[in-house]
């Protein structure tokens, strides 16, 4: 295959160190420039020697992209994945010096979308899947212990592409479509949470081999999410009911979509409650567009 390459990039101070800075434990984070990794980046600095991916956003950051089978990555002890899980999938499979830990985060549309009349949604799901399988699989055949997490709705740095354009939406124009008969349940996560859970099962021996759902604490109807979200914007928001039938030709919303506002997307946190101590806040819609942790 010829040479591998090295990614470019780390600041001295990250790479060099204290004597103390030494001993730490080194982190390699993909997807640091999402959502969760704008509130982990910041938890792990303080326990970590932290190396952020970047496919060329930030100097400062190690700068590569694990699709690239030429790269040769730094050496880590502990590997978080928090961008699309295939695409790690694959690049933890052809290391040839793998970290001891993975956390790599999935999602919730594993089952939400499994049995869906759309087939693009039905092959995301079954994507989803077998990089989970991968990810747990690699792990048992070459020592890794991995954790996964299936976060449900993130929310929390005004970046993500669920929320976060709905709300922008209503700030714009002062005009919130609701849609008739929305009554299916949601858990919006907040992204710090997720940080947080992230930082908490690293060390955590009852986590190792698991697969965990995580979703906010709070679960509340699709049209109360979305009249929430009304409220929390600055200046005067007009809430308009609008039947389904009017979204899916006037915002060409596809059939499978519609048909989700009306049907449950939660997760049963229980286990992880009882694992490691997880504790997600309520839907605080005022943080949707808050682009800053």
């Amino acid at each position: 295959m010829g040479t591998l390459k090295k990614p470019q990039g780390l600041l001295d101070s990250q790479t060099q160190g204290t004597d103390s800075a030494a001993t730490m434990r080194t982190v390699l984070v993909f997807g640091a420039s999402g959502t969760v990794g704008r509130f982990l980046l910041p938890l792990l600095c303080t326990h970590y020697k932290v190396l952020p991916v970047s496919r060329g956003e930030r100097s400062d950051w190690i700068r590569g992209d694990l699709n690239d089978p030429g790269i040769h990555w730094p050496a880590a002890d502990v590997v978080m994945s928090l961008g699309p899980l295939d695409a790690f999938a694959a690049w933890l499979r052809r290391q040839t010096d793998p970290p001891r830990r993975v956390i790599a985060l999935s999602s919730m549309s594993v089952e939400s979308k499994r049995e869906s009349p759309d087939p693009v949604e039905r092959d995301l799901a079954a994507r989803l899947r077998a990089a989970e399988a991968s990810v747990l699989a690699t792990g048992a055949e070459r020592g890794i212990v991995c954790t996964i997490f299936r976060p449900t709705l993130i929310y929390g740095a005004g970046i993500d592409r669920s929320l976060a354009p709905i709300a922008r939406f209503a700030r714009r124009w002062h005009l919130l479509p609701i849609p008739l008969g929305a009554t299916g349940l949601r858990q919006p996560v907040h992204a710090k949470d997720l940080a947080d859970a992230c930082l908490a099962v690293v060390d955590n021996v009852a986590t190792y081999g698991k697969t965990y759902a995580l979703g906010g604490g709070e679960r509340l109807s699709f049209s109360s999410m979305l009249q929430r979200l009304r409220a929390a914007q600055r200046g005067f928001v007009v809430a308009l009911p609008v039947p389904l039938f009017a979204l899916r030709v006037l915002a060409r919303i596809t059939p499978a979509a519609l048909a989700r506002v009306r049907e449950p997307l939660i997760a049963d946190i229980t286990p992880a409650q009882r694992d490691f101590g997880y504790a997600p806040r309520q839907f605080a819609a005022e943080d949707v567009l808050r682009n800053r942790p």
